[in-house]
């Protein structure tokens, strides 16, 4: 087991498209649990988190966990599996996979996280993801 935080931010102003350095994972994991916690302070409008993978050493990357926050406190987890079938062709988003949904199966050789924030937070206002790879 591998535990390392992917972000961990105080959210003071609006960014969009910010990425995260990308994590390389060992070539035996075989699933990766997300867990992710927004400590809202103040202010703010809506705060967008993806968890994405690489297939090609981070050229390209694709979406497989979207987290949406607003004006709240939100803990969140879930575990994606490599070992899962995907038999249904999935068309890869970047950004924009829909609000708190994950894609299951698709677990390339890099992590990282891609977020969007609009308004202005203020006070305490964390993020804080955490990876949990598993071989």
């Amino acid at each position: 087991m591998w535990e390392t935080p992917l972000l961990s931010a105080t959210i003071t102003t609006a960014v969009t498209a910010t990425t995260t350095t990308a994590v390389t994972l060992r070539s035996d994991v075989r699933s990766i649990g997300i867990h992710c916690n927004f400590d809202y302070g103040s202010g703010g409008t809506t705060a967008k988190f993806w968890v994405q993978t690489s297939f090609d050493g981070g050229t390209t990357w694709v979406d497989i966990a979207a987290f949406a926050h607003t004006t709240s406190d939100l803990r969140r987890v879930v575990n994606l599996s490599s070992n899962t079938a995907v038999t249904t062709l999935y068309t890869a988003t970047d950004g924009t996979l829909t609000d708190d949904t994950v894609k299951d199966g698709v677990i390339g050789g890099q992590i990282r996280v891609k977020y969007t924030t609009t308004g202005t937070y203020a006070g305490t206002t964390t993020i804080n993801i955490y990876m949990v790879a598993k071989s």
